[in-house]
């Protein structure tokens, strides 16, 4: 267990602010186990965000106040730290997890609290629960625009390999019906527990099966093994993935030309070449020089404190009761580097600017298609409205609302 506590650029603090005690930011980051490579730059992303706000003035003239746990990928430990930060630090916001079952080993803890909780990464959607925000992009972002996209480039044959837990169980459920509904095929399926990092079988089967491309959903640094070995082994097929290259940066962990031939749609990587994105870019870089790449799930968490503290200042509060008045009125919005991002009133997730990336045998990344600013509407759409009714609930395509 590590624990940071960090209260920066007290040296802005004025005498009247001074008298005011720090917002207490609880995170829950990774940086330990087989996804510190990912939680590393969550960390980063919460540390730089409250660098800055704490210098322009904090949130209503208070200075923040990180506190940081590191659960080391042990849900366990998500759950007793999760219970500290909220019964004992009394944070007044809980921030992270990484994996959608830590996600979800949190989530009862919190609703049994009024402390808002924000999950800062993409996933597989459906979550309905006044108590979270989510940051992140979700299936109708990604899956709806990369899927069609690989079928119609490459073929209506397609493999997955996932992580066997509540992630690829439901991605895989997203692919299923995309395809379905493309008039595709799956021709085979294979759930690899977390920590597997051996795949000659696994090659050998996709072989057998001969499909047009893959959709790999495979998580942390183990699974990634697959990459190098597949490879090798002169698999050389087209793949699709909602995670790899803008959160797991394997174009930039492993050699050419492993990642040749992914494809991905994402809200951030950090080749996005924008004025906003190079200025983020820079302020990043110069504080952490050493970041291999600046991830997905650094970047949402970076804006999750730009975010609660709009929410703050506009409710003029820092109750969840009076931030969600701020989101039901559609008007719960950044300035973020990817653009202007909004909170949907009805599900409490994010828009995003959707592109579509390519990486190629260099490594090299290039942006195919550009979606512009997609909507997270799919939960609005089956009947999840938190301005009406907390449902508490995780919806996929085959477990909707009921219509009473």
């Amino acid at each position: 267990m590590a624990l940071l506590g960090a209260m920066l650029g007290t040296a802005a603090i004025g005498a009247a602010q001074a008298a005011e005690p720090p917002l207490k930011i609880g995170l829950l980051e990774d940086v330990s186990g087989d996804l510190a490579f990912m939680g590393m730059p969550k960390l980063h992303g919460s540390q730089l965000a409250v660098e800055e706000i704490n210098k322009s003035g904090g949130i209503l003239g208070r200075q923040i106040e990180l506190i940081h746990l590191d659960p080391q990928g042990d849900n366990a430990r998500y759950q007793e730290f999760g219970r500290r930060l909220l019964n004992r630090d009394k944070v007044d916001v809980l921030i992270g997890g990484i994996t959608s079952a830590s996600r979800e080993a949190l989530r009862p803890i919190v609703d049994r609290t009024t402390t808002p909780y924000f999950y800062t990464n993409q996933y597989e959607g459906g979550v309905c629960d006044a108590s979270m925000i989510s940051m992140g992009a979700v299936p109708e972002q990604q899956f709806s625009t990369l899927i069609p996209w690989m079928v119609q480039k490459f073929g209506k044959k397609v493999y997955v390999i996932a992580a066997d837990y509540n992630f690829g169980q439901i991605s895989a459920e997203w692919n299923r019906k995309i395809m379905k509904d493309l008039g595709g095929e799956v021709v085979g399926e294979e759930f690899i527990p977390l920590g597997v990092s051996q795949f000659a079988q696994t090659i050998q089967n996709i072989q057998k099966a001969k499909p047009d491309w893959l959709l790999t959903i495979n998580v942390g640094a183990a699974q990634d093994s697959f990459f190098e070995q597949a490879a090798a082994a002169n698999l050389n097929l087209p793949m699709g993935s909602s995670i790899k290259i803008m959160l797991g940066f394997e174009h930039k962990r492993f050699k050419p030309p492993a990642l040749n031939n992914m494809h991905a749609t994402a809200n951030w990587f950090e080749e996005i070449d924008t004025p906003e994105a190079n200025d983020f870019k820079k302020r990043w870089h110069a504080k952490f020089p050493d970041e291999l790449y600046i991830n997905d799930m650094g970047y949402n968490a970076y804006n999750a404190l730009y975010m609660y503290k709009t929410l703050v200042e506009k409710a003029k509060s820092t109750k969840l009761e009076d931030m969600r008045k701020v989101i039901a009125t559609g008007d719960a919005c950044i300035d973020a580097p990817e653009g202007k991002v909004c909170i949907d009133p009805k599900s409490q997730h994010t828009s995003h600017r959707m592109r579509l990336i390519s990486v190629g045998p260099k490594h090299e990344v290039t942006v195919e298609k550009d979606y512009g600013t997609i909507q997270p509407y799919w939960l609005g759409e089956i009947g999840c409205d938190l301005t009406k009714k907390n449902d508490k609930d995780q919806y996929t395509p085959s477990h909707l609302p009921s219509k009473s």
